[in-house]
This record gives C-alpha cells, structure tokens and sequence, in this order.
C-alpha cells in the first residue's frame, strides 16, 4: 500500500534540551512548542515485495550513508511493530524546510515518515501511539503530530511508553504569529544530538536549566490559555537563553549563533523599546524565530529584512497536526 502524509515543524517555545535514554530518545524535561503551518514535509511510503532493502529518497536526491542508516533503523522499528521484518518500503521525502540549520526539518520529516510508513504498512495506531512511535525517530517530531500548542510529556517508564506529545490549545485558539528568520541554511557544526549529550554530561549549568523547567511550563500554559502574550513571550525568550547558556558552558563549549544571530535578538529588543511586542527564540542552529501578533506583521517583517544578513523571513501561523494526501 502506498501512503502519503504531511507534517509541519514545531518551534520550541519552552526546548527540548538533553536526554535521559539515547536509544529510545526519551528527554530529561517535558517540552512545549508551536506547530507552524510555513515549514513542512510531505512523505510518501510504498512497502514492495520486489524490494531486498530499502530506497530512500530526499528532494529527488537517493540518500545513503547516516541519513539512510537512521531512516531504515527507524522503519525496522515500525517493521517490528506490525510483526513484517522483510517489509521493505521506497520512500520519497519532500523537505520545505533547511536542513540541519535550526529549523527542526526533523521534526517534520519523521513526523511525515511515521505517519506514512504505519499507515502503508497497517499498523493500527492513534495520535498517543502515533506520538511515542514518531519520539523514537526524532525527539521534537513526537510534537508535530498535533497541530497548535503541544507539550511533550517526558514520562517516568524506561520503556518510554508515558513519554509523549499531548495538545495544549488547537490551532485555532490564538492567531500568535511567528517570522521565521534565515541565516544560514548550512548544516551546523554540532548536531543537535552531538550538543545535548556534551552539554548533559558536562555543562555545569545543566542541572539549574533542568530544575528551571517545571516553573516555565506552568507559567507559559496559563499564559496561552489567557491569550497573554507578553507572558508567553518573556518566558519563552528567557527559556531560549538559558538553554543556549548551557551549550557555552559545556566542556568542550560551543554556540548555534551567528553574528547575525545577535544582530536579530539586539533588533526584537530594539522594537520592543519602541513600542511594537515581539520576543525571539532560537532552537539548536543560528537562525532566530519572532513571535508577534498578527497587527505588527508589516513592522516586524520590515525590521527583520532590513537586518545586514538577513536572507530570508517566512511568517508562520498556528499550523495542523499531521494529514493524509
């Protein structure tokens, strides 16, 4: 059977930062974030008898190597789950997002890649478990099953069977606007997995941004059921800090941003001064995320663009769970 399905990214508003079990990717603190309806992928799966391994292709290119090693080992997962371990599928992946530059492609494409693949291949599932199958191939894709605010729950089981995404606030709840700013769309230095376990290892500001946590989550989720946005914005711009504050003081230390990056946040601090709301966050890459609402669009997008580096800016809405095509 073939099967086709679309994900959205998801923008971390309090980050997914560390991982207590590296195998089944299960996080040392619960998350929150916010689908965007700008960034997505569209995956198709087709299982095929004719097939001895399986073919995977990213924007029209064939993929081998780790890219092709973590796709397969995630399919094997969703093999062993429907009880088909020679099951062998083609698989054609559609990026609308930059690649490994802090704008959770990821997030999307496993998100996209689980949905398809459970679906051809008759695995019986529901969001949860759609949600703790999709957490094994990428952390944050868990998230992009649903649409609107959505906090992943990090569980207490080791088998990770608790530690899912559950939604906050559908899509429709608050028309929050978000202006995706591109730096760079070069592939980071250090990976997001390489990051967290060198800053959960030995980053001595690693067990206070731990403890941090639980205060923001209750605090930003009273605050989105409010419609407060100069709550939610200070608290997800203060998450953001002190995690990248974690990654300076890992051993060896290291940083996602650019100077362009500074650039941005001196920018939202800038318009804020003068009046117009907007707070920024960054996830593991140079590239800055700028939440507003929707009647500064036209100022907030005109002060970005007119940043000396600034390639691009994509505004993003409050985006949906996953779909079928």
């Amino acid at each position: 059977m073939k099967t086709t399905a679309k994900a959205h990214t998801n923008i971390a508003l309090i980050k997914y930062w560390g991982k207590r079990d590296e195998s089944l990717i299960l996080p040392m603190n619960n998350s929150l974030s916010l689908t965007l309806d700008g960034f997505y992928t569209t995956t198709t799966v087709e299982f095929q008898d004719s097939l001895m391994s399986d073919r995977f292709y990213l924007n029209d290119r064939l993929i081998d190597g780790k890219e092709y090693a973590r796709v397969t080992a995630f399919l094997d997962r969703i093999r062993e789950a429907a009880g088909r371990p020679d099951a062998f599928a083609e698989i054609h992946s559609t990026n609308h997002v930059p690649t490994a530059a802090g704008f959770a492609s990821s997030a999307s494409g496993f998100a996209a890649l689980a949905a398809a693949a459970a679906k051809a291949i008759d695995l019986p599932t529901d969001e949860q478990k759609l949600s703790i199958l999709t957490r094994q191939g990428s952390g944050s894709a868990c998230r992009s099953i649903y649409g609107g605010f959505v906090e992943w729950e990090k569980g207490a089981k080791a088998d990770g069977s608790d530690s899912h995404a559950v939604p906050i606030a559908p899509a429709d709840h608050w028309d929050i606007r978000v202006a995706a700013v591109v730096l760079s769309s070069a592939e980071k230095k250090v990976l997001s997995r390489e990051g967290m376990r060198r800053t959960v290892e030995t980053s001595a500001y690693y067990p206070a941004w731990v403890d941090s946590i639980p205060d923001d989550l209750a605090a930003i989720k009273d605050g989105i059921a409010e419609r407060d946005f100069e709550k939610v914005g200070e608290i997800a711009e203060a998450n953001c800090l002190r995690m990248h504050a974690t990654t300076l003081a890992a051993n060896p230390p290291f940083s996602y941003w650019h100077s362009t990056t500074l650039s941005i946040m001196q920018a939202v601090r800038d318009l804020r001064s003068a009046g117009v709301p907007a707070f920024f966050t960054i996830d593991a890459g140079p590239n800055v995320k700028v939440l507003y609402l929707p009647e500064y669009e036209a100022t907030i997008k005109e002060t970005l663009r007119n940043v000396p580096g600034v390639h691009d800016v994509t505004v993003s809405r409050p985006g949906q769970g996953v779909s079928y095509i």
